[in-house]
């Protein structure tokens, strides 16, 4: 070694290792020290290429590679990541962090014909040293800074779960993972009635809408380990045989992760990267596993705190409908009878003809405090299964175009004398009606009628439709229109 000018009894290769090994130590980013740790490789020997081959900790494979000057560079050859090799124009070490191998610095183009000296090896080797020490502390740092991202996100759905109430909790799910596992897409997958599993939400940075639908076929190897809620990590999704979804050859590397709580499979969480992207390590495997367990705890929460919600509200509505039965509708009732007395023994015509009328508007008045019972009855924010319920659903739209709600009879067993064909050409008719009436000019007042103990013109029973309306006539002949639609049974 040479002494450096200007600094006596200072070798020169020496003053260059202390700068390089300072340099090293200066990063607390994982990233930056190895690209540090490269760089100052380089400059020590005078080489004309350095690469450090980063391996996989649990596995011992090489899954990243950091060239000189922050070149692209592809994984050097398979060589024991141990080894220490010392050729005239290849030179490489391995790095060791607490006693494992963490990569494998290589050199190439030594600096003169006779290829790299021993000095260089030993100023390598001790580079190699120091920088175990530094690459062990920035990735503790990583690896800290890696888990507490996993532990915010899992409370952020958690939170977004429990009290944000979004539409969609599986997709929710998906987009939080797809962003803290730097992955292609977010997907999630639950149990078919054929056997295998489907895509049922999806985050990606294109259209999700490509991916939701595709299936995991049954007979599938990778789907009994799902399906029993074992976790499968995939290093080429493409090429992998275990894969059979339509939508594979987009991607490489991927986690397939249960989500499961309490013994109960809610479905699995995939995380693929593009096609090739870096692998995922065994420390990603640990985060996101633990992230897959909150989040399907989460998803239990939420979906147990959505049924109680659901049931207050239903008890709260069977409370109002008992009530109204219990109290408005007998009140009504006994007010009817009481008018209906009165009139029998009124004299003059026009008390008569007043009293009938008033008859008339508090039966019609018990029927639509029945109708509202019976909606209130129905299950909140589920679709009605009832004929009755899928009048009202179809008077409840069109209550939000005209501006108030028509109002609604039914005469005779309506759920156990119509057919299914005769219901659906019914409500098709009541749909048509309603939009006509909707049209209309000056339209304050809608009556639907349905009566299933009419007699229609032939002499059969039948089903008759009624809708009127007090809007004016397109002939411009008043107001009053009535719209009638009748049925064999």
């Amino acid at each position: 070694m040479t002494a450096v000018p200007g600094e006596p009894g200072v070798p020169a290769g020496l003053s260059v290792l202390l700068e390089a090994v300072l340099n090293v130590g200066s990063e607390l980013e994982l990233r930056g020290t190895l690209q540090q740790l490269a760089d100052s490789a380089a400059a020590l020997t005078g080489a004309r290429q350095g690469v450090l081959a980063v391996l996989d900790p649990g596995r011992g494979e090489p899954v990243e590679a950091v060239g000189t000057g922050g070149a692209r560079t592809t994984l050097p050859p398979d060589e024991p990541p141990g080894s220490l090799i010392h050729e005239p124009d290849v030179l490489a070490v391995p790095i060791h962090v607490q006693q494992t191998v963490f990569g494998r610095l290589r050199l190439t183009g030594a600096p003169c014909p006779g290829g790299f000296t021993e000095d260089d090896l030993d100023l390598l080797r001790v580079l190699a040293t120091q920088a175990g020490i530094a690459i062990g502390n920035a990735r503790l740092y990583e690896t800290a800074k890696q888990r507490e991202r996993w532990i915010e996100g899992a409370a952020a759905v958690t939170t977004a779960l429990l009290t944000g109430r979004p539409a969609d909790a599986l997709t929710t799910v998906a987009e939080r993972a797809r962003l803290l596992a730097d992955a292609a897409a977010g997907v999630v997958l639950q149990p078919t009635q054929s056997g295998g599993m489907e895509i049922v939400a999806a985050s990606t940075t294109d259209d999700p809408g490509t991916l939701i639908g595709a299936t995991i076929r049954p007979g599938s190897a990778v789907l009994a380990q799902l399906l029993t809620g074992e976790p499968v990590f995939v290093e080429d999704s493409a090429t992998d045989p275990r894969m059979t979804t339509d939508v594979r050859s987009r991607f490489g590397p991927s986690m397939m992760l249960p989500l499961q709580a309490g013994g109960k499979l809610i479905g699995t969480l995939a995380l693929p990267r593009s096609r090739g992207a870096r692998p995922y390590t065994s420390v990603d495997h640990l985060l996101a596993t633990q992230f897959a367990s909150q989040a399907a705890l989460a998803l239990v929460l939420a979906d147990a705190q959505a049924g109680r919600e659901r049931l207050a509200v239903f008890e709260d509505r069977d409370r109002i409908a008992r009530d109204l039965h219990d109290l408005v509708v007998q009140r009504l009732f006994a007010t009817g009878m009481m008018l209906e007395s009165t009139r029998r023994r009124a004299q003059v015509e026009d008390v008569r003809e007043t009293l009938a009328h008033a008859v008339d508007e508090l039966e019609s008045t018990i029927q639509e405090v029945r109708t509202t019972i019976f909606a209130l009855q129905q299950p909140p924010a589920d679709a009605p299964t009832t004929f009755r319920g899928k009048v009202l659903r179809e008077t409840a739209g069109a209550a939000a175009v005209l501006g108030f709600a028509p109002s609604v009879h039914f005469a005779g067993a309506v759920e156990s004398t119509l057919s299914e064909p005769v219901q659906g050409h019914l409500l098709v008719a009541l749909r048509r009606a309603l939009a006509t009436a909707s049209r209309r000019t000056a339209v304050s007042r809608i009556d639907v009628a349905i009566d299933t103990g009419a007699t229609l013109p032939d002499g059969r029973p039948g089903v008759r439709l009624t809708v009127a309306d007090d809007g004016a006539r397109e002939d411009g002949g008043g107001t009053a229109t009535t719209v009638t639609w009748q049925s064999p049974l």
